[in-house]
């Protein structure tokens, strides 16, 4: 008998045992706007600083330099690189890079390794090597 009165005492399912769920609002809704435009801003700020320390782990004396870049089409480059004492034009497409030519001798030979040479040179002997490379 003192099973029965342990079952009976305990009712199932009683409507007391369910608490009741205050209405979500505005307030919460705002709460979480807020929270996610605090996380985008975040991101966005770590993309930004990251692209302008892009140099950051840069060692000093690079082997290789990007001495010039030409767009050729919305995809398709042509990148002009030193490598030791050896300039290199290469070709670069989405999923590919070939080597166009290797100069025997440098285009720029005035400007020290590490260093901007002026603008003016660069595209305008940049643009003769290149299409002395490809024949116009």
């Amino acid at each position: 008998m003192s099973f029965l009165k342990v079952m009976n005492a305990v009712p199932f399912a009683s409507p007391a045992a369910v608490n009741a769920v205050a209405p979500t609002g505005v307030g919460n809704l705002g709460q979480v706007t807020l929270a996610l435009a605090l996380v985008l801003a975040v991101i966005f700020g770590a993309a930004w600083a990251l692209k302008r320390m892009r140099g950051f782990g840069k060692a000093g004396n690079a082997t290789l330099d990007v001495i010039a870049n030409l767009p050729l089409t919305q995809k398709e480059r042509a990148v002009l690189i030193r490598c030791g004492g050896t300039q290199i034009l290469l070709g670069v497409a989405p999923g590919r890079v070939n080597t166009l030519h290797v100069l025997t001798e440098p285009v720029l030979t005035d400007t020290p390794p590490g260093s901007a040479p002026p603008k003016d040179l660069v595209r305008t002997d940049f643009k003769a090597v290149l299409k002395r490379s490809l024949g116009l």
